[in-house]
């Protein structure tokens, strides 16, 4: 039974939040199945856009929900 985690990269540039993302996809364990990315939206969409064209191979897809400001990234089992 997976589980899931979630990251705020509210305040950072484009590159800590890369940065951000690869450490914790690297160190997720490996039951969690869900990754919540919360970003932001109102302040700008640079980080927005970087998280969604965002790839990496323990990402299996991403989940876009009504809420503009997170982005929900489904992990490989």
């Amino acid at each position: 039974m997976g589980y899931f985690f979630e990251i705020d990269l509210h305040g950072m540039t484009s590159a800590e939040a890369r940065k951000t993302l690869d450490e914790t996809l690297k160190k997720l364990p490996k039951d969690v199945r869900e990754l919540t990315v919360v970003h932001g939206y109102r302040g700008g969409t640079a980080l927005r856009d970087m998280v969604r064209r965002y790839k990496h191979p323990k990402v299996e897809r991403k989940v876009l929900g009504l809420n503009q400001g997170t982005t929900v990234f489904i992990i490989k089992k």
